[in-house]
Parts: structure tokens; sequence; C-alpha cells
């Protein structure tokens, strides 16, 4: 540990592990690792505090990194959620070849003194409470929908009964609709990433609060990733001479829903996705499979535009 009495920024960089943290801090040059858990995180902020650092730098993984910058916010320490691929360019620039967790951490902390990127305005607690409220609405929406099937079958004198609950179903949905925008409103980086998934046409509100909360990811990943982290990239089954059909697994399973929902509006209201769906039905391809391919081609692109943070365009898009 070599603690000199340096005039340069204090610059730390965290490379995350789903069972470590490895910290670097720059110019510093102190190094040390604790466990990616509540009372590691807490020994960390602790260690980090003393240097009172100009901005913290982490990777985005989507989730491996939420209990840290969340400890990071209350403690009021200035943190930066970065982009892997940006942080990989610049490995690239000066020529970064070998990968350690030190060196990882090491890169990340000469990536924030080089680069200084802006400071995060993410409210990781308010990821939790969106998480909340899609729990509650789905609740709301299933109670609903077992309400209607409820009154079709009823005698009128009984159903009539239900109609009351259904209205009260309906405001408690739209209050935790109203709740959700208000969380998105208060953090600009949330508002941005809302303004773009929801421009595309088929994609409505609860599935632009579902990827923000449920694939914080979003537009750090590859594209490949992106198929794969929802379950619809298709999976090869071969052994030897057999050649299986492909088929999906795995995967987030919420997310690959609400994209589903999505997907059956897009087929009506969106070019794009209409037109390939009918090429595909064209060709001889299942329902099942088109519609699968259009979730695939939709999340792909939502990808890439949360990443290069343009609005929905159907002549890029297409």
């Amino acid at each position: 540990m070599n603690n000199k009495n340096n005039q340069n920024p204090v610059t730390v960089g965290v490379d995350t592990g789903k069972s470590q943290l490895d910290i670097y801090i720059r110019p510093l040059d102190i190094y040390f690792s604790v466990s990616n858990d509540e009372k590691g995180v807490q020994e960390a902020i602790k260690q980090i505090k003393k240097h009172k650092p100009e901005r913290i730098v982490i990777e985005a993984t989507g989730r491996l990194e939420h209990l840290f910058i969340m400890s990071c916010s209350k403690a009021k320490l200035p943190f930066v959620v970065a982009n892997p691929a940006h942080i990989k360019k610049f490995a690239g620039a000066i020529g970064r070849l070998a990968k350690t967790d030190k060196l990882d951490a090491q890169l990340i902390a000469h990536y924030g003194e080089a680069i200084k990127p802006a400071l995060s305005e993410l409210k990781p607690e308010a990821l939790q409470q969106m998480s909340d409220l899609l729990a509650r609405r789905r609740q709301l929406i299933e109670m609903q929908t077992m309400e209607k099937n409820r009154r079709q079958v009823m005698p009128k004198k009984v159903s009539r009964l239900i109609t009351p609950v259904l209205t009260v179903l309906g405001k408690q949905i739209e209050k935790v609709d109203q709740m959700l925008l208000k969380l998105i409103a208060v953090c600009p980086e949330y508002q941005s990433k809302f303004d773009i998934i929801h421009s595309v046409p088929g994609i409505g509100k609860v599935v632009t609060f579902s990827l923000l909360s449920d694939m914080p990811e979003l537009g750090y990943l590859t594209n490949k990733q992106a198929a794969a982290l929802i379950g619809v990239a298709p999976i090869n089954r071969e052994s030897g001479a057999y050649q299986g059909q492909r088929k999906i697994k795995g995967g987030r399973h919420k997310i690959r829903t609400v994209m589903f929902m999505a997907m059956m509006s897009a087929i009506q209201c969106n070019p794009v996705f209409k037109s390939t769906y009918e090429r595909l039905l064209s060709t001889g391809k299942a329902k099942k499979t088109a519609l699968i391919a259009c979730v695939r081609k939709m999340i792909v692109i939502v990808n890439s535009m949360v990443r290069d943070g343009a609005q929905w365009n159907p002549n890029i898009a297409g």
C-alpha cells in the first residue's frame, strides 16, 4: 500500500463479480477486495470514504452492482455506472490486454481518471420501488381478469355486484401507473430511457416500466446477450448426426411475457414488425416461431436504441 501525498483527484475503480468486489484507488495505489454482500460492501464504503474520491466508477452488469451503488447513494458518494463497452474501448486505446481482477479494477480507475465520465443520477432505491409496484400491478391485473371472467358467467343480479369491484381495481391500477411515472420523472436517466423505449410503436407504459426495472442492463449488452437474457435466443440441439430443432430456453420470463404482449400489439400497429411477421409466415414459419423471431428483433432494436440514445426510427429499425 502506497499512500503518497498527491494533489490529483482520487478515482476509485470497482470490478464487480458475483461474490467479490475488487477495488483500486488511484493515484494512491491502494488495492483491496471485499465480498459482494452487505458486510463486504459496507467495509468497502468505509475504506473508500476515507479518501474523499472525486468519482467511483463501476461497470454496469445489470444486477451485481446494485447493492454497491445503493450503498454509495446512501453514503452520498459520487458514483458512475459505466458502460462496459466504453471501458473496453479505452483498454484497447491504451493497449491493455492482460486481465486479472486487480488489473480490471486498475483499468476502471484509470478510465475514470482519464475520461472523467459524468456522475450517474441513477437512484438505485427507485429500481426496487418500481419492481415492487410492478409486482403489485400484476396482482391487480390478475384480480381484474378473474373478476371479469366471473362477471361473464354469473347471473345478471350477481354480476352487478362485481362491477363496483372492477371499478376499484381499475382505480388502483391507474394509481400504481401514476406512482411509476413519478418515480421515472425524478431521475433524468430513467426519464431518458423511458422516452426512448416508449417511442417504439407497440411498446406501452407497462412494458417500458418492466424493462427499466427488470432489465436495467439494457443498452450495456451486446445484441446476442440481450436476446439471451430474455430467453428468445435460439439454442442449437446437435449431437453427432442428430440435428434437432433450435428452441428458446431460460431467460427472464417476466420480461419475455411482457415483450410477447408488446409484440401482439406491434404486429398490428408497427409496420416494421408487421412486415417481418407476415414475411416469416409466408415462408412457412409457425405463428409462434414468427412471433419469437419478432420479439428477438424488438429487444435487439431497443437495446441498440438505448445504447445509442436514439428514439424510434422505422427507416433504421427496418
